[in-house]
């Protein structure tokens, strides 16, 4: 069984303003909707590998949403990543709870569009925030995420090269991931980073990399940036690389401010579609708070 990146969801305050400011960093921005029965709504930017990120703001208070916690004590940024199940939710949550690993679901979920098209899913999700939750369409997937000219962007980018993770506990992350995945998942021994008290593994998602890192040190140490992260916001992602064929895109990060908190970087590929081998050593370790 094979899941792949479906999105990255970026906790944002005003959507409007988010959606200006992602357009001016190159990105191709499609309004997405809302979300019934929830207060949220939401924006896309869908890349060629068919990944993309979800802009989502709140109209109103949700005090019961794990999102809108993070968003409210932490600020914007990065707050949650999904898996696409390429059988269906049920069927990978079955499979999950064979080898051991409990996923609240299938939970039914939806969005109505801007044009009246009403968009059905079904979510799974994990007890830890060191796992994704999963997202499987009922409706087909090319109305949640739009193909053709939506997936072309001004600054380049393709798709996701990569997305770090932090976690508590490596060994126990790395059990939990081969549960969600199954047979034939790709997973890279741990290895410990030089010179960054961080010891990190890789686990390969169809063409993305998910960079587990876990500190080494105490706060204070080397790893003192992840560790505090850890401390404060607690374990799931906070970084990512994406793809691009500009080469002027990879000379420095976005600025965070711009990207409303999230860490985003590029990686540059070749012209004709062969990915050069992204760089999933260091960079997946920096952290700002």
């Amino acid at each position: 069984m094979t899941l792949a990146l479906d999105h990255i969801v970026i906790a944002v305050h005003d959507l409007e303003q988010t959606m200006a400011d992602y357009g001016a960093l190159g990105f191709t921005v499609l309004r997405g909707g809302d979300h019934p029965g929830r207060s949220t709504h939401n924006a896309l930017v869908v890349f060629a590998d068919g990944s993309y990120l979800e802009l989502i703001a709140w109209r109103a208070p949700a005090p019961q949403e794990r999102w809108w916690q993070l968003l409210q004590r932490h600020g914007e940024g990065i707050v949650d990543y999904a898996l696409l199940p390429p059988q269906g939710t049920a069927s990978t949550v079955a499979g999950a709870a064979q080898r051991g690993l409990q996923l609240e679901g299938p939970l039914d979920g939806g969005r109505l569009r801007p044009d009246g098209e009403r968009l059905q899913w079904q979510t799974a999700r994990p007890a830890t925030p060191d796992l994704p939750f999963l997202c499987g369409d009922l409706t087909p997937r090319t109305l949640r995420v739009p193909e053709g000219p939506a997936r072309v962007h001004a600054n380049g980018a393709q798709g996701v090269a990569s997305l770090a993770v932090a976690v508590h506990d490596l060994d126990a992350t790395l059990a939990r991931y081969r549960a969600l995945l199954g047979d034939g998942a790709d997973l890279s021994p741990p290895v410990v980073f030089p010179g960054s008290g961080v010891r990190g593994a890789v686990v390969r998602i169809g063409t993305s990399a998910l960079v587990l890192a876990s500190p080494r040190d105490p706060v204070g140490g080397p790893s003192s940036a992840l560790a505090q992260r850890l401390a404060t916001r607690g374990e799931g992602p906070y970084a990512f690389v994406l793809h691009t064929h500009d080469a002027a895109q990879t000379s420095a990060p976005l600025h965070a401010a711009r990207a409303h908190g999230a860490l985003i970087e590029f990686e540059l590929v070749e012209a004709k579609g062969g990915a050069r081998e992204a760089r999933h050593d260091l960079r997946g370790t920096h952290i700002d708070n």
